[in-house]
């Protein structure tokens, strides 16, 4: 009876021990995990939220509680290192803003005085500045409304409602407004569009300014090739529309920087290459917003193309 005593007494020591053990175990684990996370909060760095807690344990509560903290922490990095991308840049679309509204509000500034101080301007000159002040005001309106159009699609607050448009249509269209004025000025024009109608899902208006950025862009920046292309295609579940030219193209260590806010190439500060930057930025939020996805390829001197694709509606 004695032994029997001594034997259960035995087993509830050495039960009462390893309970003890994964309870310490798991304290020291815990303390650790407080003061990882503790640390990471303070110090609050992009860096530092790439670190993950690693803890060797066989309590799988633990376990578990470790992969949703380490999923918290990397979404928390990527939501730190977005906001860092867009506060950087912002800061750089409002200092570009800035000059690109002050030079033009500077020139209208100027002559605005002309006309005010010069008492023997004649009524022509007046008129010719007067006509000058007109074209640069709308070129202020059009970047303004340009900042704010992608301010609305980023921060979700403009709609654009879904329905199934003829892409055929909307491709014909698009090219035949720049048709005369790219012939007129030696450009090749090459259109590929198939009879048969190409339907997709997407919003007419949002079509119509996608497709006039992409020419107008392909029209400043491959003005050294005198060529544009463009092509209509499609799968089961998609339809592509690519836009081309033959000019100077884009360098590949750039090819990703095209859509950044306010992102020009050099040559964009010469007058024959002037844009705001911010066309092709709207017209990747507006290809996102209808669902879609575009792409940019260049080979400088031979293709330039930029391709973007809509869900297909099949009936």
């Amino acid at each position: 009876m004695i032994n029997l005593l001594l034997i259960i007494i035995l087993i509830l020591i050495c039960i009462i021990s390893f309970q003890y053990k994964i309870e310490r175990e798991r304290s020291k684990n815990l303390t650790y995990i407080e003061s990882k996370l503790n640390k990471i909060i303070k110090e609050n760095t992009k860096e530092n939220t790439k670190e993950k807690l690693l803890v060797v344990t066989s309590d799988k509560k633990l376990r578990k509680l470790l992969v949703v903290i380490n999923s918290i922490l990397d979404f928390s990095g990527k939501v730190l290192s977005d906001y860092t991308k867009k506060e950087i840049s912002m800061d750089k679309m409002l200092s570009n803003i800035s000059h690109d509204l002050k030079t033009p509000l500077t020139v209208v500034l100027g002559y605005i005085e002309t006309i005010k101080l010069d008492d023997n301007i004649s009524s022509e000159e007046r008129e010719i500045l007067l006509s000058k002040v007109h074209i640069k005001t709308l070129e202020v309106i059009a970047l303004i409304n340009k900042f704010f159009d992608l301010a609305k699609l980023e921060s979700g607050d403009k709609d654009v409602p879904m329905s199934r448009v003829n892409m055929n249509e909307v491709c014909i269209k698009n090219i035949l407004d720049f048709y005369e004025n790219l012939t007129a000025n030696g450009y090749e024009v090459n259109i590929d569009i198939p009879e048969k109608s190409i339907y997709a899902l997407g919003n007419l208006e949002a079509l119509e300014r996608i497709m006039n950025n992409l020419i107008s862009n392909a029209i400043r920046y491959g003005s050294d090739g005198k060529y544009i292309g463009l092509k209509l295609s499609c799968d089961d579940s998609f339809c592509y529309v690519e836009i081309w030219d033959k000019g100077k193209g884009i360098d590949e260590i750039n090819v990703e920087k095209v859509f950044e806010r306010m992102y020009t190439l050099e040559d964009s500060r010469n007058k024959l290459y002037q844009g705001s930057g911010l066309g092709l930025t709207i017209t990747k939020r507006l290809v996102e917003k209808l669902g879609g996805e575009i792409s940019l390829k260049s080979k400088p001197n031979e293709k330039t193309s930029f391709t973007f694709k809509l869900k297909r509606i099949n009936y």
